[in-house]
């Protein structure tokens, strides 16, 4: 593990704190350290680890983009920022909210794609064991980010491809 690597991980798990998982109980942070994981399997950079360990900090800590840049510099926080859903309640319904997050994830880099397929296959193989219920509404999402996210590593985009429902 590198430095930037180790801080990023020692970062999320102060940002994360004593947040758990919705679908399995489990400590917050065993998602970012999956989705790096994941990551890890295919060509990767170290900055792109560091992403996936702090790909959720933004959106569900109080950690804001400044704090990450700031903290790992400009290409981590860039894909970060990528990563981070940029519909708020006030854009509507969820529906309607997913659509503009698919809408900016789809204009991002090949890097910040390769993280958020890691983000899906982690979530969806959880969300599929633990919530069945959401799974239906979840896994009908994954498909159309899907199609948003098909220059991302192929490896990984075969493997979401697979967990998503038909």
């Amino acid at each position: 593990m590198t430095d930037l690597e180790r801080r990023a991980l020692e970062f999320a798990t102060r940002a994360h704190g004593d947040q758990k998982r919705k679908y399995d109980g489990r400590p917050y942070i065993v998602h970012p350290i999956a989705v790096a994981d994941i990551v890890r399997t295919i060509p990767h950079t170290t900055e792109m680890i560091a992403a996936a360990l702090l790909h959720d900090t933004v959106e569900d800590t109080d950690a804001t983009l400044l704090d990450i840049s700031e903290a790992f510099g400009p290409k981590v926080a860039t894909l970060v920022a990528w990563l981070t859903d940029i519909a708020t309640p006030f854009h509507g319904n969820r529906q309607m909210r997913k659509e503009l997050d698919r809408q900016h994830l789809a204009l991002a880099p090949v890097a910040a794609k390769t993280i958020k397929l890691a983000d899906l296959i982690d979530n969806a193989i959880a969300i599929k064991a633990g919530d069945p219920n959401f799974w239906k509404i979840f896994g009908a999402e994954m498909k159309r980010l899907l199609e948003a996210l098909g220059d991302g590593d192929e490896t990984l985009l075969e493997k979401a491809r697979g967990l998503a429902p038909e």
